[in-house]
């Protein structure tokens, strides 16, 4: 028989509501937001003190113009009709044009890397607040926030991995949840960021195939690694205007056949010291705890590839190399500690995580936000913002590196002196240059000091860019329009 209540039983109090800046979903998006914040006024500011570089922002901001109107991608910079397709496979990038035909500026694609690159935090956070609690999923989402490789990546002009880095942080947390269609629905997408990420998709696979179901990770890490076969063998040589994959030659036999270059691979991984160093840092923003979880193999390819090119900036911890290892260790470390059943040892952990992930920031470029000169502005910059605001809408433009990207939203840019360019990337010449052509020369000579980049003249020495200068003057028919601060403004006056 029920009981029932007496009449003089007191009703019962509903629970309060929780207030919604307390709820579990607020957590993940409120990190998002402020990092969001955090990189985009690092990547703004740089941009106004003319430290972003017509290689790399003015070239990426030349192509999602292109596609804003519905143009191929074809970007001056690189060289005439040079479509950027023929440099990396990145097609993804036009996912970016609706923004930009709003908001036709370079601001538009640093703010648009700043957001990408901070919500990857998310599928990270939300996944440590689960397994971990609050308090473990924020020392997480600052470990990640604060990493040295997505600071590198948030500080150095726009680039393609920004598309790929919330991608894999949300199929990353699939994989944790064995939610593996899930997973490899996210990890997809990559192959139309960047060609080797091809390779990090077949990573993914092989994953699934060992934790889960077996035919769906033999499916994804084949259409992983022939989808970047294709990309390498066929379409980039087929967009290159010299026929054949530009990067080649990163990966050129170093001793003299593929055989004596595949005995030599295991030292020349960690030959010279600086890849032993970047192999460490990679992994310190989890203490190197991320180095237990099978997580970890997901970031095999990346690292390998690097290692064995012979271009010296993939084995250091500058520019945007590392952006894409980040949610790999940090998705270790939570892998890692979620199998842990000491919440003695967690709390340790977590703390050396934080530990290091302080000791580091001083060293990369989020500490830019505190030095003086991030936030004063000098003559020369006032100077050189006066006499590249004489330069007209749709003119042709031959500016110098740092100031490309400047006029790229309203012009028609390459880099002056001329940079030939052909199937190899930065590939200078130190015979006599091409004539100018461009309508406008604006030429500066003190180039501001910023990281990563040491200060001073790019592509060519001091010497080699004024005689140019002089010779577009006396040789060219160009006249100088006005000179400030180091900076000179040319139009050309005779054909």
């Amino acid at each position: 028989m029920p009981v029932e209540l007496a009449a003089s039983d007191p009703p019962r109090e509903d629970k309060a509501p929780t207030p919604w800046y307390r709820r579990p979903a607020v957590l993940p998006w409120a990190w998002a937001a402020g990092l969001c914040l955090l990189y985009a006024t690092v990547a703004v500011r740089r941009h106004q003190l003319l430290r972003t570089t017509g290689y790399d922002l003015g070239i990426f901001e030349q192509a999602v113009r292109a596609y804003a109107e519905l143009r191929a991608p074809v970007v001056p910079l690189r060289g005439p009709g040079f479509n950027l397709l023929g440099d990396h496979f990145h097609p993804l990038l036009a996912a970016l044009a609706p923004l930009y035909r709003l908001w036709p500026s370079p601001l538009c694609l640093l703010l648009a890397q700043s957001a990408l690159l901070a919500l990857a935090v998310v599928p990270l956070a939300r996944w440590a607040r689960r397994v971990l609690g609050v308090r473990a999923a924020h020392a997480v989402a600052a470990a990640y926030g604060l990493s040295w490789g997505i600071a590198s990546a948030a500080a150095f002009d726009f680039h393609e991995v920004a598309l790929a880095v919330p991608l894999l942080a949300f199929s990353l947390e699939a994989l944790a949840h064995r939610r593996w269609r899930a997973a490899v629905v996210w990890a997809a997408p990559l192959l139309l960021v960047k060609e080797d990420l091809g390779l990090t998709l077949a990573a993914v696979g092989v994953y699934v195939a060992v934790k889960g179901p077996r035919r769906l990770g033999i499916a994804t890490a084949a259409v992983g690694l022939l989808g970047a076969l294709v990309e390498i063998k066929f379409l980039l040589p087929a967009f290159n205007p010299g026929g054949d994959y530009a990067h080649g030659g990163n990966l050129a036999d170093g001793h003299g056949s593929l055989l004596s270059t595949l005995a030599h691979a295991p030292l020349d991984v960690l030959r010279p010291d600086v890849k032993a160093l970047t192999l460490i840092l990679v992994f310190a923003p989890s203490a190197l705890l991320a180095l237990r979880s099978p997580l970890a193999m997901i970031a095999v390819p990346t690292l390998a590839w690097r290692m064995v090119s012979e271009n010296p900036f993939h084995w250091g911890t500058a520019y945007h190399y590392s952006a894409i290892l980040m949610p790999v260790v940090l998705a270790g470390l939570i892998d890692v500690l979620a199998r842990e059943k000491s919440a003695r040892n967690v709390r340790a952990s977590l703390a050396t995580v934080l530990a290091v992930t302080v000791v580091l920031l001083p060293s990369f470029p989020l500490a830019q936000l505190v030095q003086r000169t991030t936030w004063r502005t000098t003559p020369h910059i006032e100077a050189a913002r006066a006499l590249l605001a004489r330069v007209p809408d749709g003119a042709t433009v031959a500016a110098s590196n740092r100031l490309a990207p400047q006029l790229t939203s309203r012009c028609e840019v390459v880099v002056f002196p001329t940079f030939p360019v052909d199937t190899r990337l930065d590939r200078r010449e130190t015979g006599p240059l091409p004539a100018p052509t461009a309508e406008w020369i604006v030429y500066d000579s003190v180039p501001p000091e910023a990281w990563p980049q040491k200060s001073g003249p790019w592509p060519y020495p001091a010497e080699q860019q004024e005689a140019e200068l002089r010779a577009a003057r006396e040789k060219h028919g160009y006249e100088v329009v006005a000179a400030r601060n180091g900076v000179t403004l040319l139009r050309r006056t005779a054909s």
